[in-house]
Protein backbone atom coordinates (compact mmCIF):
# COMPACT_ATOMS: atom_id res chain seq x y z
CA UNK A 1 0.00 0.00 0.00
CA UNK A 2 1.46 3.22 -0.90
CA UNK A 3 0.96 6.12 1.62
CA UNK A 4 1.63 9.28 1.84
CA UNK A 5 2.33 11.98 4.46
CA UNK A 6 1.23 15.28 3.67
CA UNK A 7 3.51 18.29 5.16
CA UNK A 8 3.44 22.17 5.08
CA UNK A 9 5.35 22.88 8.80
CA UNK A 10 7.83 21.55 10.61
CA UNK A 11 7.43 18.21 9.48
CA UNK A 12 9.01 19.10 6.41
CA UNK A 13 12.53 20.43 8.27
CA UNK A 14 11.93 18.34 11.44
CA UNK A 15 10.81 15.05 10.61
CA UNK A 16 11.78 13.54 14.13
CA UNK A 17 10.70 9.52 13.98
CA UNK A 18 8.60 10.41 11.37
CA UNK A 19 8.85 7.10 9.32
CA UNK A 20 9.18 8.23 5.81
CA UNK A 21 10.87 7.33 2.92
CA UNK A 22 14.16 9.71 1.95
CA UNK A 23 12.54 12.81 0.67
CA UNK A 24 9.56 15.20 0.59
CA UNK A 25 8.13 15.82 -2.95
CA UNK A 26 7.07 19.56 -3.40
CA UNK A 27 3.74 18.91 -5.86
CA UNK A 28 0.90 18.04 -3.40
CA UNK A 29 -2.39 19.09 -3.73
CA UNK A 30 -3.01 22.69 -3.44
CA UNK A 31 -4.98 23.37 0.29
CA UNK A 32 -5.79 26.17 2.42
CA UNK A 33 -3.00 26.65 5.02
CA UNK A 34 -2.18 29.47 6.97
CA UNK A 35 -0.41 30.64 10.27
CA UNK A 36 -3.36 30.23 12.84
CA UNK A 37 -2.51 28.05 15.35
CA UNK A 38 -1.24 29.75 18.17
CA UNK A 39 1.21 27.10 20.08
CA UNK A 40 1.77 27.07 23.86
CA UNK A 41 5.71 28.01 23.17
CA UNK A 42 4.06 31.23 21.36
CA UNK A 43 4.72 30.19 17.74
CA UNK A 44 1.92 30.77 14.92
CA UNK A 45 1.71 27.85 13.13
CA UNK A 46 0.63 26.25 10.29
CA UNK A 47 -3.12 24.60 10.06
CA UNK A 48 -5.45 24.12 7.50
CA UNK A 49 -7.68 27.40 7.64
CA UNK A 50 -11.23 27.76 6.02
CA UNK A 51 -11.09 30.88 3.55
CA UNK A 52 -7.78 31.15 2.95
CA UNK A 53 -5.51 31.23 -0.45
CA UNK A 54 -4.48 27.59 -1.25
CA UNK A 55 -0.72 26.65 -1.30
CA UNK A 56 0.82 23.44 -2.82
CA UNK A 57 1.50 21.10 0.44
CA UNK A 58 4.39 18.59 0.53
CA UNK A 59 4.25 15.02 0.25
CA UNK A 60 6.15 11.90 1.30
CA UNK A 61 5.75 8.18 0.71
CA UNK A 62 5.26 6.45 4.04
CA UNK A 63 7.85 3.88 4.90
CA UNK A 64 4.85 1.82 6.52
CA UNK A 65 2.74 -0.08 4.35
CA UNK A 66 0.11 -0.50 6.94
CA UNK A 67 -2.28 1.96 7.35
CA UNK A 68 -2.32 2.14 11.12
CA UNK A 69 1.30 1.93 11.38
CA UNK A 70 1.96 5.31 9.48
CA UNK A 71 -1.04 6.98 11.03
CA UNK A 72 0.41 5.73 14.30
CA UNK A 73 3.82 6.77 13.15
CA UNK A 74 2.64 10.94 12.68
CA UNK A 75 0.56 10.58 15.66
CA UNK A 76 3.63 10.02 17.85
CA UNK A 77 5.90 12.55 15.50
CA UNK A 78 3.58 15.59 16.04
CA UNK A 79 2.93 14.48 19.90
CA UNK A 80 -0.53 13.68 19.84
CA UNK A 81 -2.41 11.41 22.75
CA UNK A 82 -3.44 8.47 21.33
CA UNK A 83 -6.97 8.86 22.39
CA UNK A 84 -7.10 11.74 19.36
CA UNK A 85 -5.36 9.84 16.82
CA UNK A 86 -9.08 9.16 14.86
CA UNK A 87 -9.98 13.02 15.41
CA UNK A 88 -6.06 14.86 14.72
CA UNK A 89 -5.02 13.02 11.91
CA UNK A 90 -6.43 13.11 9.25
CA UNK A 91 -6.58 10.11 6.44
CA UNK A 92 -8.59 9.19 3.24
CA UNK A 93 -7.99 6.13 1.55
CA UNK A 94 -8.67 5.34 -2.21
CA UNK A 95 -11.35 2.71 -1.76
CA UNK A 96 -13.50 5.29 0.09
CA UNK A 97 -16.32 7.31 -0.89
CA UNK A 98 -16.94 11.15 -0.73
CA UNK A 99 -19.04 11.98 1.71
CA UNK A 100 -21.63 13.83 1.27
CA UNK A 101 -20.59 17.03 3.17
CA UNK A 102 -16.88 16.56 1.90
CA UNK A 103 -14.78 19.76 3.10
CA UNK A 104 -12.99 21.44 0.12
CA UNK A 105 -9.37 20.41 1.22
CA UNK A 106 -10.48 16.58 1.70
CA UNK A 107 -12.23 17.34 -2.04
CA UNK A 108 -8.78 18.81 -2.94
CA UNK A 109 -6.90 15.86 -1.27
CA UNK A 110 -9.22 12.77 -2.54
CA UNK A 111 -8.47 14.16 -6.09
CA UNK A 112 -4.63 14.72 -5.63
CA UNK A 113 -4.69 11.52 -4.23
CA UNK A 114 -6.81 9.97 -7.27
CA UNK A 115 -4.26 11.38 -10.01
CA UNK A 116 -1.14 10.24 -8.07
CA UNK A 117 -2.37 6.97 -8.29
CA UNK A 118 -1.93 6.64 -3.98
CA UNK A 119 -3.84 4.02 -1.89
CA UNK A 120 -4.09 6.62 1.07
CA UNK A 121 -3.26 10.18 2.44
CA UNK A 122 -2.54 11.10 5.94
CA UNK A 123 -2.36 14.70 7.17
CA UNK A 124 -1.84 16.18 10.87
CA UNK A 125 -5.71 17.69 10.78
CA UNK A 126 -5.43 20.17 14.37
CA UNK A 127 -7.66 23.18 14.23
CA UNK A 128 -6.70 26.80 14.22
CA UNK A 129 -6.79 28.16 17.66
CA UNK A 130 -6.22 31.73 18.99
CA UNK A 131 -6.74 33.36 22.48
CA UNK A 132 -8.07 29.90 23.07
CA UNK A 133 -10.74 29.50 20.62
CA UNK A 134 -10.90 27.23 18.08
CA UNK A 135 -10.72 30.08 15.68
CA UNK A 136 -8.33 31.53 13.20
CA UNK A 137 -6.58 35.11 14.04
CA UNK A 138 -7.08 37.77 11.66
CA UNK A 139 -3.98 39.10 10.07
CA UNK A 140 -3.92 42.04 12.17
CA UNK A 141 -4.34 39.90 15.13
CA UNK A 142 -1.46 37.67 13.70
CA UNK A 143 0.65 40.68 13.46
CA UNK A 144 0.06 42.43 16.94
CA UNK A 145 0.17 38.93 18.92
CA UNK A 146 3.57 38.03 17.40
CA UNK A 147 4.87 42.45 17.59
CA UNK A 148 4.06 41.92 21.76
CA UNK A 149 5.86 38.06 22.28
CA UNK A 150 9.04 38.35 24.86
CA UNK A 151 12.22 37.80 22.94
CA UNK A 152 12.53 34.22 23.48
CA UNK A 153 8.74 33.19 22.31
CA UNK A 154 9.23 36.04 19.64
CA UNK A 155 12.59 34.17 18.52
CA UNK A 156 11.12 30.41 18.14
CA UNK A 157 7.96 32.45 16.16
CA UNK A 158 10.35 33.95 13.53
CA UNK A 159 12.50 31.04 13.43
CA UNK A 160 9.02 28.84 12.25
CA UNK A 161 7.88 31.14 10.24
CA UNK A 162 11.61 31.32 8.47
CA UNK A 163 12.26 27.51 8.36
CA UNK A 164 8.73 26.82 6.88
CA UNK A 165 8.72 25.14 3.41
CA UNK A 166 9.58 28.15 0.97
CA UNK A 167 6.28 27.37 -1.40
CA UNK A 168 3.82 27.79 1.56
CA UNK A 169 3.82 31.56 0.52
CA UNK A 170 0.75 32.25 2.61
CA UNK A 171 -0.58 36.13 2.55
CA UNK A 172 0.20 36.22 6.50
CA UNK A 173 3.89 35.24 5.59
CA UNK A 174 4.29 37.45 3.38
CA UNK A 175 2.97 40.66 5.87
CA UNK A 176 5.63 39.26 8.50
CA UNK A 177 8.81 39.42 6.01
CA UNK A 178 7.40 43.10 4.47
CA UNK A 179 6.97 44.12 8.48
CA UNK A 180 10.16 42.34 9.74
CA UNK A 181 12.29 40.73 7.12
CA UNK A 182 11.55 37.35 7.81
CA UNK A 183 12.28 35.67 4.78
CA UNK A 184 12.71 32.23 3.81
CA UNK A 185 15.85 30.29 5.90
CA UNK A 186 17.67 27.19 3.83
Amino acid sequence: MNIACLGWGSLIWRPGNLLIRRKWFEDGPLLPVEFSRQSQDGRLTLVLTPDVRPVRALWALMARKNIQNAKASLRIREGIAEKNLNKLIGVLMAHDPPGEQESEPRQAIRAWMNSSGLDAVIWTDLLPRFNDREEAPTLEQAVLYLSRLEINRKQLAEEYIRRAPQQIDTDFRREFERLWGWTYLT
